[in-house]
């Protein structure tokens, strides 16, 4: 049993197809499905070979080596058997540098790890399960590059014709509810409240609704839903003809391209999207012992057993990639958080909106190397809804409408955290390039970004990934700031973004877009905007949007 202080690490989950990986340590040895036909190494195991997709797999023992191509000093998230600080990393099995493992380093101070490290394999027991743990090897040869992502081209997926979809929706309404930390109000409340507003922005009412779309809709995600589709349903009795609620779309704007798609199918007229987070108010609650976590299926098994409890620790280690391929640094990221600071002062709802220094960023506490509490956006409470319309209703509204030019969608890279692109976030290169494929505009074509900052890392991620920069040429692109500041080339969240403004999870930058392109933004609006490009998720299956008016 693993302990540390007297704190006993809890040992992971074990199914039937997993129990040879959590076992195999019982005799020191590392063990992986094997392709038996190309002889890859298949992790996590599936039920068939992703490379060669062949059938026929069988268990085979590696000899324990592997390189160190990631890690991160975790200060904030503690976890029974790591008092903090403890470090996660992330290792390239030697035999398939494909298969990587997320573990903890062992018999090394963290000062004295470097990327490219050969590293060796220990095993801890934890209940049932042995932990495969590594430690640097005693004699080091000279640090081994980091491995190249796949290219991204070869797989996209150009539109099949020039007929688009895009062409037959129209963004015709959008609302928010109060923001805030910790009201206290419950969810379904903000939900109605947002719903409600882009109703009657569109110039509609309730009863013309016939579609209700969300994300990730009901189940058991605690403070990052209301419940879904039913419960808005049953609160306001829409009777949609169609309606979606899930948590597989492309990230949390995902709602409105299922929305776009549905009324471009005719199964619906007008489509009520709406995204509700309430993970302020449902910490304190938690805190107070008045509701409980519920439990969600061990989807993140193959990183909770090592502390690996928060995205932030696993984005961590693609911006400290970044930082060791590209030459990034901390004042990189630091010009986003400070970008965002400054334009939430403009926005009267934004929840942090006092000055924001590069002193202030670069010694604010440690969260997880190399985040600081600046590079990590604000937990609120606070719901977002936008009605998504049929282009031929556009005459009748009240305003003119929010076109979308494109949309990208195209998963590229793998879904798993931890098997995927090394040094920008997951689910963001392929989406991007493949906005591009449905479009003649170009990045210079946009006029302003609203792009996902659940880290300050998000957003460089996604200004490479888009193309306002070249890959790996953040750091001249955004030093200084002035590039992404509302009067230069690409001014990004002027309503501070969820960074400073809150955590809306990518609608609430939507939302921003959209009174950009209308002119409705008060101060802080960016003059002459007629394009936006909209990102939403990233880490998990992500989307974005490029949206434009004729006005």
């Amino acid at each position: 049993m693993s302990e540390t202080g007297g704190t006993v690490r809890p040992q992971p989950e074990i199914r039937q197809e997993t129990e040879f990986f959590w076992t195999s340590g019982r005799d020191g040895r590392l063990r992986f499905q094997t392709c038996t036909a190309c002889r890859a190494l298949i992790h996590p195991p599936e039920p068939v070979c992703r490379h060669c997709r062949g059938h026929e797999t069988g268990v085979g023992e590696v000899s324990g080596f592997a390189t160190l191509i990631g890690f991160t000093v975790n200060h904030r998230f503690p976890f029974p058997g790591l008092p903090c600080p403890f470090v996660v990393a992330q290792v390239a099995i030697e035999e398939d540098p494909r298969v990587r493992l997320t573990t903890n380093v062992v018999g090394c101070a963290p000062e004295d790890l470097r990327i490219g490290m050969r590293m060796e394999v220990v095993f801890e027991q934890a209940g049932e399960a042995w932990l495969p743990l590594f430690r640097p090897c005693a004699e080091q040869p000279p640090p081994a590059p980091l491995p190249e992502d796949p290219p991204v081209a070869r797989h996209l997926r150009p539109a099949l014709s020039g007929v688009r979809f895009e062409d037959r929706a129209v963004i015709s309404g959008t609302g928010t509810s109060r923001i805030g930390r910790r009201l206290m109000v419950p969810p379904l409340d903000l939900t109605v409240e947002a719903c409600e507003k882009a109703v009657a922005d569109a110039g509609l009412t309730l009863d013309d609704i016939d579609g209700l779309c969300t994300y990730p809709g009901g189940g058991a995600y605690g403070g990052f839903a209301e419940g879904g589709v039913t419960a808005l349903e049953s609160a306001l009795g829409i009777r949609p003809v169609w309606h979606n609620g899930a948590g597989e779309t492309p990230g949390p704007g995902g709602s409105v391209i299922a929305a776009m798609l549905a009324v471009a199918g005719g199964l619906a007229r007008h489509v009520l999207c709406f995204r509700t987070v309430w993970e302020a108010t449902y910490g304190e609650l938690v805190r107070q012992g008045r509701i409980s976590v519920p439990r969600r299926a061990d989807a993140e098994g193959w990183f909770k057993p090592f502390g690996a409890v928060s995205p932030a620790v696993m984005l961590a280690m693609n911006a400290q990639r970044h930082m060791h391929r590209y030459g990034t640094t901390r004042e990189t990221l630091g010009w986003i958080a400070l970008n965002q600071r400054a334009n939430a002062a403009r926005h009267p709802d934004a929840i942090y909106r006092d000055p924001l220094t590069m002193d202030d960023y670069l010694t604010a506490r440690t969260v997880t190397t190399p985040f600081g509490l600046y590079d990590c956006d604000v937990p609120c409470d606070a719901s977002v809804a936008v009605v998504v319309s049929a282009a031929e209703t556009a005459p009748d509204l009240p305003g003119p409408p929010v076109r979308v030019e494109a949309v990208g969608t195209q998963i590229v890279e793998r879904p798993e955290w931890d098997q995927s692109t090394l040094t920008h976030e997951p689910q963001v290169l392929g989406q991007a390039a493949h906005l591009w494929t449905r479009t003649d505009l170009r990045p210079a074509d946009v006029d302003l970004a609203l792009l996902y900052d659940g880290f300050t890392f998000n957003c460089l991620s996604w200004i490479e990934a888009l193309g306002f920069c070249g890959i790996g040429e953040a750091r001249d692109f955004l030093d200084g700031g002035k590039n992404i500041a509302p009067d230069g080339p690409l001014p990004l969240n002027p309503h501070g973004g969820q960074l400073s403004h809150g955590r809306t999870h990518g609608m609430g930058l939507l939302h921003e877009a959209v009174l950009q392109l209308r002119g409705q933004a008060g101060q802080r609006q960016v003059a002459g905007a007629r394009t936006a490009v909209v990102s939403s998720g990233g880490l998990t299956p992500s989307g974005v949007l490029l949206l434009r008016t004729d006005a």
